[in-house]
C-alpha cells in the first residue's frame, strides 16, 4: 500500500468505505423506489361493470363513501403524467381503494354503459353530455345516491394534493367548501410543525 504523502491512510480508508457504502445505497434504491409504486391498472381501478347503479351498489355493499369516475383520452399526456406519478403510489391506492369504487370512461369511447339512472348510453356521451367534461382528466366524485358531489378537472400538483382531494369528499367538506379553501387549510397544516 502506498501512502500519498500528507494522506493518512486511514483517511483514504474511510473515504473508500463511504464510496461503497454510497454505491451499495444507490443499488438498493431502484428496488426501494420500485417497492412503493405499483400499476395504477392493477391496484387503482376497479374492474367496472359499465353499469352505474351496479357500481353504487357495490360500493354500499364494501361500506365505501362512493363512486370516484376518472375521466381520461387515450391521448392524454396529463392523464398519463397522473397515472405514472400519482396514481401508481401505494398509498394513494390503498386510500381510494378503502373509500371509493374507482373507474374509468374513455371521453371518446362507443363503449356501451348505464348511467346512474339507469339509462344506456355510449361512454363519451356520459361524459360530456351528463358530466359536462371538455378536458382531461376529470376525477368526479359520485354518492351512493349516485349525485355528482364534486369533480376537479385536470393533474394535482404532488401525491398529498390527489390525498387531500380523496380526504375532501370523504370528510364531507365538499358540502361547506370548495377544494381549493380546503386546500389551502391542508397546506398550511402541512407546514405548521
Amino acid at each position: 500500500m502506498t501512502i500519498s504523502p500528507g494522506r493518512p491512510a486511514n483517511t483514504r480508508r474511510l473515504r473508500r468505505q463511504a464510496f461503497l457504502w454510497l454505491c451499495a445505497v444507490l443499488i438498493a434504491a431502484p428496488a426501494a423506489w420500485a417497492a412503493e409504486t405499483r400499476d395504477p391498472m392493477t391496484h387503482f381501478f376497479d374492474q367496472g361493470f359499465a353499469n352505474m347503479p351496479d357500481e353504487v351498489a357495490t360500493a354500499k355493499k364494501e361500506g365505501k363513501t362512493g363512486v370516484l369516475i376518472m375521466f381520461e383520452t387515450a391521448d392524454c399526456p396529463w392523464c398519463e403524467k397522473m397515472m405514472t406519478t400519482v396514481l401508481n403510489q401505494v398509498r394513494v391506492q390503498e386510500y381510494y381503494k378503502k373509500h371509493f369504487r374507482t373507474l374509468q370512461i374513455d371521453t371518446n369511447g362507443d363503449v356501451p354503459m348505464t348511467d346512474f339512472t339507469g339509462q344506456e348510453l355510449a361512454q363519451r356521451e356520459f361524459a360530456f353530455k351528463h358530466n359536462r367534461v371538455r378536458a382531461t382528466p376529470v376525477f368526479a366524485f359520485f354518492d351512493l345516491d349516485g349525485r355528482l358531489v364534486t369533480k376537479h378537472t385536470g393533474i394535482t400538483q404532488s401525491v398529498d394534493e390527489f390525498l387531500w382531494l380523496g380526504e375532501f369528499v370523504v370528510s364531507g367538506q365538499y358540502a361547506k367548501t370548495n377544494f381549493t379553501a380546503y386546500k389551502r387549510e391542508r397546506q398550511a397544516q402541512a407546514a405548521t410543525p
